[in-house]
């Protein structure tokens, strides 16, 4: 009797803390895995450097790094040498490092990536809990998106959708901090921070290093990030 193929998702992979936690719960699912990261001219660039070593680590099939251009559009804080990253606020309105359409074009590469390989999956790590307020972290984001995969590709319209998972939609970052423990993820070689340094040290001041801090805090388990500056 052959051995039955295990099913495949696409998983995207920034090399942060969320969608490493995804890649985890996809394998645990028994899913066969393939990483897929994107070099988009983010300043923070060395979360490519900690998605290779997490790829690693949970021994995906498959891990691509993609280039892309959005970066040279400008208009966030993320890829805009001529915008600061601002420190943490708490603040309802949409932040400069917000980079417009991001999570569209990264799913649409990954729709196309999963039709390719057969996938009827692809993760995503997005949150609408302990977020930045972006849009397209928001559950009609994934809803609509969802809607498009159906109608947009070959699959779909052969009745073999392919669905687009967001299990950490409605988990607070202490939620997703324990899942990935149970999970074994090593937080350690994972990158969040949104002006993290080449050596890969948080600066513990913007968005997304406080929402991590207070996750772990909330989760009652030590922070393994490694900080440019003392006492964080």
């Amino acid at each position: 009797m052959s051995k039955k193929a295990l099913k495949k998702a696409v998983i995207l992979l920034s090399g942060g803390l969320d969608s490493s936690t995804c890649l985890a719960l996809a394998k645990s699912k028994n899913y066969e895995c393939y990483g897929l990261s994107f070099d988009y001219g983010q300043k923070h660039s060395f979360e490519i450097e900690a998605a290779k070593k997490i790829a690693k680590q949970l021994e995906v099939k498959e891990h691509k790094i993609i280039s892309l251009s959005i970066g040279e559009l400008g208009g966030s804080a993320l890829t805009d040498k001529n915008i600061t990253v601002p420190k943490y606020n708490d603040s309802t309105e949409i932040p400069i490092t917000y980079v417009p359409a991001r999570n569209t074009v990264f799913l649409s590469i990954a729709l196309g990536y999963a039709e390719i390989l057969g996938a009827n999956d692809i993760f995503i790590g997005v949150s609408s809990v302990d977020y930045s307020g972006y849009p397209d972290c928001r559950p009609e984001f994934i809803d609509a998106f969802q809607r498009l995969a159906n109608v947009a590709t070959k699959a779909g319209i052969e009745g073999k959708n392919i669905n687009i998972n967001a299990p950490l939609l409605y988990l607070s970052k202490a939620e997703t901090i324990k899942m990935g423990i149970d999970l074994g993820v090593n937080y350690g070689l994972t990158v969040t921070c949104y002006q993290a340094n080449d050596e890969g040290l948080a600066c513990g001041e913007c968005d997304s290093c406080i929402l991590r801090q207070k996750g772990f805090r909330i989760a009652g388990i030590k922070d393994p990030t490694k900080y440019q500056k003392k006492g964080l």
